[in-house]
């Protein structure tokens, strides 16, 4: 099945993007009208996150969603024939903060949202820093996607940790220079080890493995905002913003990344990943367990 997907999916990223974008446009029609993939659980959580906005504009931020999603979806398709002159061409990031890191002799820990396009952030970035570039991601259940989707990720060099291995899989790589790239608005498998903060109206859980490391390591944490400008293009803006995160109090990296991630979200809305059941624990249950001991 592997090998049947990786031929289809490389069949398609011939295509030129402007093709590719007709395919989205189809897909778009299926996935929001016909199938109404997830639309409850993207409606419930836009209507909590925004409860001053109308249904009119709610239904516009959930199509325009749509739209990303299945452009994301053809976007890292691409990637398989994508050259790097085109990447750079639609994808622009500033990584003058990575190299001075670099000369320094640091490491680097990049904290960034489920911001369209992620994929695209990511072999961006690997092709234009120094560091070996480290990349944590979650293993899908569906063996053959899992491995369609770590061959996109790892055939220009990326490397690979899994997730539900992290403490094994990173230390090869603690004696040497790194850069590792953390999708830090996961929801948690197990909230009772995470840290509780509000986020779009509702008291969420946070990973907090990103800022212990940071703080045990002293890694330098730069976060990443990623906004679309127009289809097909994406402007990234890198912000260094704990040089020495050791020094900080407890909860104080990943507070300020929920912030961050936060007003990038009110501010164009409609580029992060809203059909994913990010609130299924409940504070309040949380708090009872707490209790409990």
């Amino acid at each position: 099945m592997y090998y049947l997907l990786l031929v289809i999916c490389y069949g398609i990223s011939l295509l030129p993007l402007r093709v590719l974008y007709l395919l989205s446009d189809f897909f778009y029609v299926l996935v929001y009208h016909v199938f109404g993939y997830r639309r409850k659980v993207v409606f419930e959580n836009l209507r909590q996150a925004f409860p001053n906005k109308s249904n009119a504009e709610i239904t516009s931020i959930a199509k325009k969603y749509y739209r990303n999603l299945t452009d994301m979806m053809v976007e890292t398709i691409k990637l398989l024939t994508m050259s790097k002159t085109e990447l750079k061409k639609r994808f622009r990031c500033d990584l003058t903060v990575l190299h001075e890191l670099y000369a320094q002799g640091k490491s680097c820990q990049l904290h960034l949202g489920h911001n369209f396009n992620w994929e695209w952030a990511n072999l961006y970035c690997m092709q234009g820093v120094p560091f070996p570039f480290l990349v944590v991601y979650m293993p899908l259940t569906n063996k053959a996607a899992d491995r369609l989707f770590r061959h996109f990720r790892e055939k220009a060099g990326s490397v690979l940790l899994p997730a539900n291995d992290m403490g094994n899989s990173i230390k090869p790589w603690l004696d040497k220079q790194y850069l590792i790239a953390l999708v830090a608005d996961q929801n948690p498998g197990n909230p009772r080890s995470c840290l509780w903060y509000p986020f779009l109206n509702k008291m969420t859980p946070f990973y907090k493995g990103p800022e212990m490391s940071a703080k045990r390591h002293n890694i330098p944490v730069v976060f990443v905002d990623i906004r679309k400008t127009k289809r097909g293009y994406y402007d990234a803006k890198l912000q260094l913003m704990f040089e020495e995160p050791a020094k900080e109090p407890a909860g104080k990296i990943t507070e300020t990344f929920v912030r961050f991630l936060e007003n990038n979200i009110h501010e164009q809305p409609e580029v992060w990943v809203w059909s994913h059941r990010r609130w299924k624990h409940r504070y309040e249950d949380w708090v009872k367990e707490a209790a409990k001991g």
